[in-house]
Parts: structure tokens; sequence; C-alpha cells
């Protein structure tokens, strides 16, 4: 007897759901997110090179960074409507040509302004953030009982990317100087990236919905306009980023102050990043069994825990310690975000509002670094700085722990 052909785009089919095509969907994903994201990391290593070509001081020399993390929250938007319209290969292929022309535009950058704008616009807005967010949004619509797993291996890829690119782009620098490096940056990003991207031409299953209960017409699944729940979302992800900042940015120069050296900060710090890792794919466990907005809310309550043990604590050990928890507590925060897109808006909505939560997490990560500078010069000691991150952590978890309330008694009005 000849088999009943399964519907298409069940999870059990070769290329519904939590199939094995989503799967290989994935590797190819990551790949895209850890090869992208030398735009995030590689401005880094290369601008004391620049610095010094050009005679800049180093609040000039900081602009390059400044424009290309601005850019890549703004272009995270604009990349996510152009998946949302016309798929995931077109904002790829945009980011592929836009990285290479811009590391080539830096090669032959003769001043501050033509390498900063190149990196902002380019590499920054156009480049990078093709291969971030827009990614996620995507992998969401092809999981439903492994999404959040899913979703947070995408995103651990801008943290390889964190771990693998700067002493890739160290070591070039030293042996063929930065510009020969920005050209070959360029080159590896368009021979690598377009192949990779033709392979995610498949559209998402059609099965691809929303993950919970839809409200009525003009109202998400917790109640709330799709407004008002975006803006909600948008002021959690700067909040919980306002936060994360303090250590993340200042905990080398920290160090320093207590008189440990900037060499235990660094490392303290790369540990930080090493267990965000491991705390992104734990999260995204975590989420498939308890879902989004209960993950975000134990990632932002175990944040503050962390916080506060830095008020505690400042010997040595004890800031490896409480370096390498707030790591894990925090890695799986904002892949958390994409999640909740997914579970409560439209499919085809996600890579736009994906990419506007992602926006609110990047300012948040300056508006934090920032702000915890201010409060240093003003008090002489970052133990306000500390506390200032707690008070914005708690806005984030009253906005996770009113939304998990709001879940629960409209799952129990649905049940009844």
């Amino acid at each position: 007897m000849t088999p009943t052909p399964l519907p298409a785009g069940r999870p059990d089919t070769a290329d519904g759901l939590d199939s094995p095509a989503a799967w290989r969907r994935l590797v190819v994903a990551v790949l895209l997110t850890t090869i992208g994201g030398v735009g995030m990391w590689s401005v880094v290593v290369v601008l004391p090179a620049v610095q010094a070509e050009f005679g800049l001081a180093r609040a000039e020399a900081s602009l390059p960074y400044t424009l290309t993390m601005i850019g890549f929250a703004l272009g995270g938007v604009l990349m996510g409507r152009l998946a949302d319209r016309f798929g995931i290969v077109a904002p790829l292929a945009v980011g592929a040509v836009c990285l290479a022309a811009g590391y080539g535009a830096t090669a032959l950058a003769g001043g501050l302004w033509s390498f900063t704008l190149a990196h902002g616009l380019l590499i920054g807005a156009l480049g990078s953030a093709a291969a971030f967010g827009p990614l996620m949004a995507d992998i969401s619509l092809w999981f439903e009982r492994r999404r959040g797993i899913a979703v947070s291996l995408c995103a651990s890829g801008n943290y390889v990317a964190g771990t693998l690119w700067p002493p890739v782009v160290q070591y070039a620098i030293e042996a063929y100087g930065w510009r020969a490096t920005q050209g070959a940056l360029g080159l590896f990003c368009l021979v690598t990236m377009l192949p990779l991207a033709l392979l995610m031409r498949r559209r998402p299953p059609r099965t691809a919905g929303a993950g919970t209960a839809e409200g009525p017409r003009g109202v998400t699944a917790v109640g709330l306009s799709p407004g008002a729940l975006q803006g909600l979302l948008a002021l959690s992800g700067l909040a919980c980023c306002v936060a994360m900042a303090m250590p993340q940015v200042h905990i080398v120069a920290y160090c320093g102050d207590l008189g440990y050296g900037v060499a235990r900060g660094a490392e303290m710090l790369s540990l930080m990043l090493g267990f965000g890792i491991v705390s992104r794919v734990a999260s995204g466990f975590l989420a498939d069994r308890i879902g989004g907005v209960a993950t975000l809310l134990l990632g932002a309550v175990l944040q503050g825990v962390a916080l506060a043990l830095y008020l505690v604590f400042d010997g040595l050990t004890s800031l490896y310690v409480i370096s390498a928890l707030f790591g894990l507590f925090q890695g799986g925060i904002v892949p958390a975000y994409a999640i909740i897109v997914r579970e409560l808006f439209p499919p085809g909505e996600a890579g736009a509002r994906v990419g506007i939560v992602i926006m609110a997490t990047l300012f948040g990560m300056a508006l934090g670094g920032w702000l915890s500078g201010v409060i240093f010069d003003l008090t002489g000691t970052y133990a306000a700085a500390f506390a200032h991150g707690l008070l914005w952590n708690l806005v984030t978890v009253a906005i996770a722990l009113w939304l998990t309330q709001r879940q629960a008694a409209r799952g129990r009005l649905a049940a009844a």
C-alpha cells in the first residue's frame, strides 16, 4: 500500500518545521552570523593602527566604532524589513556586497571621516546588520518545538565572531598591515557569504504561524495592541542592556582602579563572553520548555543578582567568579526577545520587529557604557554605577513579570 503523504510543512516532514532541512539551515545561519559579525569586532582591533597613521586623538579614533554600532542598530530594522518582504537572501546578498565595499573603501581611506563613514554605513548598517537580527528572525520561522535552542544557537554566532576574529585580525595587521587586512576581510566576506546566502533560498514552511493563540483583531496574545507590545519590548531591551553594559564596558578599568591591573580585567571580560556563549545555548533549551517571556524574566532576575554581587565583593578571585556568573546569566537575554517576537507577533513581521528590539538593546549598551562613565566621574567610584545598573535592570524584571502574568491569565481564560 502506498503511504499517505504528510501535509506540507508538518514538523515531521523532510523540509518542514524542526526538520533536518531546518537544522541544516541553522548550521548555515551560524556560519553567516560568525562571518558577518566581523564588522563589529575588527574595528576595535584596527583602531590603534589607524590612529597612529592618521595622527588622531583617542576620542577621534573611537568614532568609527561608535558609528559602526549606531549603524548596526539602525540597519537591523532596515534589513529586517527587507527580509520580511523578499526573504532572507536579499539582505544577506546586500550585506555581503556592502561588507566587501566597506572594507575596500576603508583600505583606501585617506583620512578619519572617509574611514568612519565607510565603517558606519557600509560595514555596520548595511553589512553586519544583515547577519544578526534578520537571521535570528528567519531561523525562528523554521522551528516550533526547538525554536528556543535554534534562535539561541544562531545568536551565539555573534559571540563566536567576537572570540575568533580579533586575534585573526591582529595577526594579519602585524604581518601585512592594516590596509591589506581590511581589503582581505572584505574579499573573504564576499566569497563566503554569497554562496552561503544562496543555500538559504527556500522559503519558510507554510505552517510557520504564530506560536500562541491570537486575540481579537488588532490585539496580541497578551491583550495589548501590537504597537504597545513592541514599545514595551523595546523599553525592556534598552533597560536590560544599560544594566548589562556596566560590567562589559568597565570591568577592565574597574580592575585597574582596584590595583589588579588591566590584564586581569581583560581576562575577566574574556571569561564573561565565553560563559555568555554557554548561556545562550542553555537559555535556548530553557525557552523551549517555559517560553520566551519566562526565559527573559529569569535571565533579568539572575543578571540583577550578579550586579548586586559586584556591589558586595571586590576581591580578585571573587571578581573572576562573579564575571563568569554574569556571563552565564546575561547571555540568553537578547535571544529571548527574538523568541518572544515569534510567540506574540505574526511571522510575516518577525524581521522588522526583531530588528527594532535589537536596535533598542544596542542603544542600551551604548547608553549604559556612557552613563556608567559619567557616574564614575561624578562619584569617583563604580559602586554607584553598579547600583544604577540594578535600577535599570528592575525595569526589565517588572516588564517581563507583568507579561508573564498576562500570559498566564489569558491562558487560564482561554482554557476556561
